[in-house]
């Protein structure tokens, strides 16, 4: 019998990445070094390389498991919400939780571990935008599936809706990293989704002055 080539892995892959997105999700891309990954997964350089590949190879897969894991009840929430404001808000009061959840690292990983990148590493920051954009995209097919079911004006700005929401999104992740508390953001939550129908164009600006 031939016996197997290489020795066997003595890790946990799965961990090993968990591990590594908390500190991609805390540090951001390139502030975390190869010693901080290594430190964190617990293994060595060549067994990181071996079942990564690369840093930046690691670090979309890390961005990968975040969105299927902290951004999953995003994905719930456009899909089994019954309308698309039912969707909105519940994304918006999800990420309020998840945001300020202290046993995890302050904000979302997508719209921080990449904010500002070198030259060297505009690929990585190109591709958390396009990522962020796809967000947008989800969140504007909800809308335009609730004009379809006669909850919204045929003449909704389905883009700009989804992109105002996005954008609170945002800045509500901002405001977690700073130190903004879940009351803090569940007010702006709040406020946003009161804001539904102005911002839909359901009623207009003028009419609720």
């Amino acid at each position: 019998m031939t016996a197997a080539r290489g020795r066997p892995r003595s890790f946990d892959r799965t961990t090993a990445l968990e591990r590594a997105m908390a500190v991609f999700w805390e540090q951001g891309y390139e502030a975390t070094s190869m010693t901080d990954l290594t430190s964190a997964m617990e293994i060595r350089s060549p067994s990181l390389y071996a079942a990564f590949g690369s840093k930046e190879k690691l670090f979309l897969e890390a961005v990968a498991l975040y969105g299927a894991t902290e951004g999953e009840f995003i994905a719930r929430a456009l899909a089994d919400e019954p309308t698309a404001r039912e969707a909105v808000a519940a994304i918006l009061r999800g990420n309020v939780r998840a945001y300020t959840d202290e046993a995890k690292p302050g904000g979302c990983m997508i719209v921080q571990a990449a904010a500002n990148c070198s030259a060297e590493n505009a690929p990585i920051q190109e591709r958390l935008a396009q990522w962020r954009k796809d967000g947008i995209s989800s969140i504007a097919r909800r809308i335009e599936q609730g004009i379809l079911n006669g909850e919204l004006p045929a003449d909704t700005d389905t883009r700009a809706v989804a992109s105002f929401y996005t954008a609170v999104l945002q800045g509500m992740s901002v405001q977690a990293r700073d130190g903004a508390t879940r009351s803090d953001l569940e007010k702006v939550a709040e406020r946003a989704i009161a804001a539904w129908d102005v911002v839909t164009g359901a009623v207009s600006s003028s009419a609720t002055g």
